[in-house]
């Protein structure tokens, strides 16, 4: 009977310190979350732009839609690894952890140019992103809070998201991965440490979304990498419910079969 009733009180004293990590993780106690309406109703400037509507990767010259690494990049000896396995795959007409076609989530920066649309709707607190490629979810906030405390943040493929508007330019900051099954290009592996600055602006009349990356992982390789995408307005689209079943993917060969090195 005492066993039974230690062990409740067990279990109650961890349900309480699980619910207050949750709260924890996303901002601190008594602050406003981006959809309150109190946060939502504060003074703000108005912002320069609204990214409200659904975006496509362009494609074309000087815009695919891989994050391949700049000329004379180097690699820290573990991710050279990687590379290295990688470059042999391919040379065999194989590929090399296709972790997407496992249905792992892409994760950021490779989520943002995949061929299909993304979803933006642009409030003052915060920019909600939602793309068609396995729905992936990702939130930019807006309304000053700063990065999570490490100690407490729970990493994702996306990573948490900060912005803030420097004139006409919006500039996100965005960090906290995962280490595992994330990767910037094909044996290329994002670690933990990844950090990813964009900087956001719209041109041709606000028909087109431009971003300039800046992707650095001391983890993965020196330095810094900088690339610049260009998504096109597309208002004759919406984005549908999309899962990734891996039962539907076993019939594609880089999923399977040897020719998926793993």
């Amino acid at each position: 009977m005492r066993i039974g009733m230690r062990l409740a009180a067990v279990i109650t004293v961890m349900n309480v310190l699980a619910a207050t990590d949750l709260s924890a993780q996303f901002q601190p106690a008594g602050s406003l979350g981006a959809l309150a309406p109190a946060n939502l109703a504060k003074p703000r400037p108005k912002p320069p732009f609204d990214l409200t509507g659904t975006w496509l990767h362009g494609g074309g010259a000087n815009n695919g839609f891989r994050f391949s690494p700049p000329e004379g990049f180097k690699l820290t000896p573990e991710a050279q690894k990687h590379y290295d396995a990688a470059q042999k795959a391919q040379a065999e007409g194989k590929v090399y952890r296709d972790d997407i076609g496992q249905c792992w989530p892409a994760g950021l920066p490779v989520i943002m140019t995949r061929v299909w649309p993304i979803a933006m709707i642009q409030l003052p607190t915060a920019i909600y992103m939602v793309s068609e490629f396995m729905n992936s979810f990702r939130v930019v906030y807006l309304d000053g809070r700063p990065h999570t405390n490490p100690d407490i943040v729970v990493p994702s493929f996306n990573g948490e998201s900060i912005g803030r508007w420097e004139g006409d330019t919006l500039v996100i900051d965005t960090k906290y991965f995962v280490p595992d099954h994330h990767w910037i290009d094909s044996g290329i592996p994002g670690s933990d440490a990844l950090h990813i600055v964009e900087r956001m602006k719209l041109t041709n009349q606000g028909q087109t979304l431009e971003i300039e990356y800046t992707l650095t992982d001391p983890k993965s390789w020196v330095g810094d990498w900088k690339m610049t995408k260009r998504w096109r307005r597309v208002d004759d689209r919406d984005i549908a419910e999309v899962s990734c079943l891996p039962d539907l993917n076993q019939h594609m060969p880089t999923t399977q079969s040897k020719d998926n090195v793993r």
